[in-house]
């Protein structure tokens, strides 16, 4: 959130929790599309695991028409234009009860990226 405020793009962020489904989460992503911002899904793996796998397949669609710099894409059966500035980032706290590993396919589109807070002392 803060690098997006940074550079004056706009951040959505949704919580996610086990109640997700491939349906709303796909509505998520079209809107994301069709507006090009960014989004942080927090607590990605809390989603249950069949419904990651579907996502997997969400993502690398969209992915896949931002690679190829497309203009549109037919997404869940509806032609939706695409905004290629959209972003789409997740955020995990492994370990903790009730989350899931991200399926094989989900990871190979994710870039992992590990946080932690700054030695200012330094």
């Amino acid at each position: 959130k803060d690098l997006g405020k940074a550079i004056a793009m706009y951040v959505i962020v949704f919580n996610c929790s086990d109640g997700l489904d491939y349906k709303s989460l796909g509505r998520m992503f079209s809107g994301l599309c069709q507006q090009g911002a960014w989004s942080c899904f927090d607590e990605f793996n809390r989603i249950d695991i069949e419904v990651l796998s579907v996502v997997a397949q969400q993502i690398l669609q969209i992915l896949t028409a931002v690679k190829e710099a497309a203009q549109s894409l037919i997404f869940e059966g509806v032609h939706i234009k695409l905004v290629l500035s959209l972003g789409i980032f997740v955020t995990m706290n492994p370990g903790y009860a009730g989350r899931s590993e991200l399926p094989d396919n989900l990871k190979a589109l994710l870039r992992p990226i590990a946080m932690m807070v700054p030695d200012l002392a330094l």
